[in-house]
């Protein structure tokens, strides 16, 4: 395959970036999305030039920190990861461009890469339980209900990748916090926090400068984990609960 890329490029975070084109031969349609830009690196380093920057970790689909727009679409065409997003998803002489998450919480730091650290404050602000020290409990010594323990891996699924706040219009990262307080406030072990996870972890989101959520629904349909866009009705229910129990 034939490619012409068009990559954004952006020296640090307060450079001016552009989009600069390139042209690539000899990609495989089995190779990964990654694997076409390490192709593309390696003919920039032999022809003395910057290679792109990108963010990768794993490469299996589960650390989410390849954070890729690829013709628009946040991890491409397939509702997975851009690592496992493959190159028979294209075909032979396709332009295709490639930006980073677009979004004012998630600033550019070079090329494709981004810092994604707001969403770990959101997770300090709260995605976390109270568990005693010493040694692990039995693991059958708390009982959780299936529909309950479904609930909590559907929503543990989330890989933070950011795919959900790239697609929204409004760049929102309500999916993402609704993941993460559903897991936890389901399960017995996650009670303690009930309350004020939610109103520390949203709170948290909203200084962060994330936009509002309109329920476009956008987010959903970008995941490549599935986090279903109920996860919002139902954090904002425990949102309005913990806020009425809440001291004024």
């Amino acid at each position: 395959m034939k490619l012409t890329l068009r990559v954004w490029r952006q020296r640090d975070a307060g450079a001016e970036g552009a989009m600069s084109t390139y042209e690539v031969d000899g990609i495989s349609p089995d190779m990964s999305f990654l694997e076409m830009l390490d192709t593309l690196n390696e003919e920039l380093i032999v022809k003395g030039e910057e290679p792109v920057a990108f963010d990768h970790d794993c490469r299996e689909g589960i650390c989410g920190a390849c954070s890729l727009v690829i013709n628009g679409d946040a991890h491409g065409p397939e509702r997975t990861t851009t690592c496992q997003l493959h190159m028979r998803s294209f075909q032979d002489g396709d332009t295709i461009d490639v930006e980073p998450w677009r979004a004012a919480a998630f600033p550019v730091i070079k090329d494709l890469v981004v810092d994604r650290s707001a969403f770990d404050r959101i997770i300090q602000a709260g995605g976390y339980i109270s568990v005693p020290t010493g040694a692990a409990p039995e693991a059958h010594a708390t009982p959780v209900p299936k529909p309950d323990a479904d609930h909590a891996f559907e929503h543990a699924e989330c890989i933070g990748c950011g795919a959900c706040v790239a697609a929204c219009p409004n760049g929102s990262a309500m999916l993402f916090t609704s993941a993460k307080v559903n897991h936890l406030n389901v399960l017995p072990q996650g009670a303690p926090e009930r309350e004020t996870r939610v109103l520390d972890m949203v709170t948290q989101m909203d200084s962060e400068g994330f936009g509002g959520c309109t329920l476009t629904g956008e987010c959903a349909t970008a995941c490549p984990k599935g986090i279903p866009l109920p996860s919002i009705a139902a954090m904002n229910k425990e949102w309005l609960r913990a806020a009425r129990k809440a001291p004024r």
